[in-house]
């Protein structure tokens, strides 16, 4: 009888022990995220080093389970879920590899100083719903790419060098809450598809967009006209003047050629009565 007691209580316990083993046996890391990690530190420059723990080593498997090691790093069942280096002093481009990471869901490259464009690979990042690349020197046009997200919910661009025209396909994102490009250099009308929303879809307001000189449209008010400048007054003054002074001058020339006709003609009756001596 404690035989048989013993024996089920060994078995309980091997279940259990092959179950907590099982549990940390550490997930096969995703090839795609290596890539990822790898091209994405190779384009940044870390001059203050906050990505030191960003190695080759720590690329080959940087997730275990919902657990991760690299600085700015979340995991999702082995898969990195979100990256969030913001405000790092980071420099240098954002890879167009970064696509790689196709379980991403957040990418925050807020308050750094990246330069260069923003990759049109960001369309293969079908789950990302945060793109926060706010407070840095990105250049180049706002890609029309994006609209390829359909979960994108926020998409945060102020503060940067972008120029062109907004494509209006970004309109077409139905879970778009949060749009931001102030400050920038955009021009060109501003599409209706963002500006003049209608239904459900939420609506921005002209802080989405002011701070952009040659962007124009609903929902910022309209352009004022241009003054004229100092200069403009002062030709149109010197101008004027000089027109006046030139009629003026006409005038009293016409005036006097009128008066030497009539004195002569006045003259010439005189004569006409004056006796022969």
């Amino acid at each position: 009888m404690m035989c048989g007691v013993w024996s089920s209580t060994g078995t309980v316990i091997l279940v259990l022990l092959l179950i907590t083993t099982c549990g940390n046996i550490p997930s096969k890391a995703d090839p795609n995220d290596e890539i990822c990690l790898s091209q994405l530190s190779e384009s940044l420059q870390d001059p203050f080093k906050n990505l030191q723990n960003w190695t080759k080593t720590a690329f080959a498997n940087p997730c275990q389970g919902f657990t991760s090691f690299l600085q700015g790093a979340t995991c999702n069942n082995g898969r990195i879920y979100k990256l969030s280096l913001s405000n790092l002093s980071l420099k240098g481009s954002i890879s167009p590899n970064i696509s790689s990471c196709t379980n991403l869901q957040a990418l925050d490259l807020s308050s750094n100083s990246l330069s260069g464009p923003i990759p049109p690979d960001l369309q293969y990042l079908v789950n990302l719903a945060v793109l926060n690349l706010s407070s840095n020197r990105l250049s180049g046009p706002l890609p029309q790419q994006l609209a390829l997200c359909a979960y994108l919910n926020v998409i945060d661009l102020r503060d940067n060098r972008l120029s062109g025209l907004i494509p209006p396909q970004l309109g077409l994102l139905t879970r778009l809450s949060v749009f931001d490009v102030s400050y920038n250099k955009l021009s060109g009308p501003i599409p209706s598809s963002l500006g003049n929303r209608s239904g459900n879809l939420p609506r921005f307001n002209a802080s989405s967009y002011e701070g952009n000189k040659d962007l124009y449209g609903f929902p910022l008010p309209p352009m004022r006209s241009k003054g004229l400048s100092v200069l403009s007054i002062v030709g149109i003054g010197l101008g004027s003047g000089l027109v006046s002074l030139v009629l003026s001058f006409t005038a009293v020339c016409v005036w006097l050629k009128i008066s030497e006709h009539k004195m002569a003609a006045e003259e010439s009756k005189i004569s006409q009565f004056m006796p022969d001596y």
